[in-house]
């Protein structure tokens, strides 16, 4: 556990890195009138947030990538402080962002605004990408395939790890895609989340992988500053794609996959309410099973406060983590 002060150390600096070059963002944001859409079918409380710069993922990405490529220049001088290992999850979280920057950016200027890109074409090119990586964790670093409560020895999985990777990666960006809708809950929970896999990787001892998670903790810090109620920022596609994409691929490398439905219960429910909302739409020709989806509109819409809503499930996600980090030791 001696590498938890670098780790924290980095997490420091990101977020150092992160406030410090917000102001500047925010200005460009402003001026080139890149700001948020809001859906009309919304609740009506978000009707002031239209306009609200977004794209702030470029924000969190800025220091990871800066701090990356400094400590891999001190690896060239024999210092022991970053591995290649960390180049895949950074590498998935630049490549997940360009795509949401895309779409956000159809949302706001292109031929589909308010609505950004089509849907199928989006899921198509997640999955082209996370099939990719996933070949990249089994075939070229060799990642542990999966571990069981309680049982010490990996597990293997053959085949069935490839889809099963693609399934985590793809399902979790746009878990995290959903859970982006009040100000600083997408952010909280992915904080939240890499902290407990940060800390399942240093238990591991893979302290690059460690060091790259604190890192981004730093870096999602320095966006809340910003993102906090009421929002002077939003992520957007550009940070949720990227974010739900990483944690996927961290948790992955860390073979501890089976705790990421516990540990980001969270994003797990926002997806649950809107499959359920649109089967549940669909088989009763127009009847809702909840007042709104994903789930924490429908919160909202049951009298909770936007800041309620946030507070309450980061409880919940803090418990559920440490519930996922008690199980990763057992």
């Amino acid at each position: 556990m001696n590498e938890t002060p670098i780790a924290l150390a980095l997490s420091g600096i990101s977020f150092m890195m992160a406030v410090i070059w917000g102001q500047p963002l925010l200005r460009v944001l402003k001026y080139f009138k890149i700001g948020k859409i809001i859906r009309v079918e919304g609740p009506d409380s978000h009707i002031s947030k239209m306009g609200t710069p977004t794209m702030g993922g470029v924000m969190v990405f800025a220091p990871v990538v800066l701090l990356t490529i400094l400590l891999n220049a001190a690896s060239l001088l024999g210092l022991n402080v970053l591995g290649r290992s960390v180049l895949l999850p950074l590498g998935t979280m630049l490549v997940f962002g360009m795509l949401g920057m895309i779409d956000d950016w159809e949302g706001i200027r292109g031929s589909r605004r308010g609505l950004g890109m089509r849907a199928r074409t989006k899921f198509i090119l997640q999955v082209i990408i996370a099939v990719f990586i996933s070949l990249v964790l089994k075939y070229v670093l060799d990642v542990p395939e999966m571990y069981w409560p309680g049982v010490k020895a990996e597990i293997p999985l053959g085949i069935f790890y490839i889809p099963i990777a693609v399934f985590t990666i793809v399902g979790f960006s746009n878990a995290v895609n959903f859970t982006d809708g009040l100000d600083g809950l997408a952010g909280l929970i992915s904080v939240t989340a890499f902290v407990a896999f940060g800390g399942i990787a240093l238990l591991q001892g893979q302290i690059f992988v460690a060091r790259f998670c604190f890192t981004l903790v730093g870096a999602l810090f320095g966006f809340l500053w910003f993102n906090v109620h009421p929002a002077q920022l939003f992520m957007g596609d550009t940070g949720s794609l990227a974010l739900g994409s990483t944690l996927g691929v961290v948790a992955l490398m860390t073979g501890q996959w089976l705790l990421l439905p516990l540990i980001a219960v969270i994003p797990l429910s926002e997806t649950l309410s809107v499959i359920l909302q649109v089967s549940y739409f669909k088989l009763t020709k127009g009847r809702r099973l909840f007042k709104m989806a994903p789930l924490h509109h429908h919160f909202e819409l049951s009298g909770w406060s936007e800041t309620q809503v946030v507070q309450r499930f980061w409880l919940i996600s803090l418990v559920t983590s440490m519930l996922g980090v008690a199980l990763a030791l057992v």
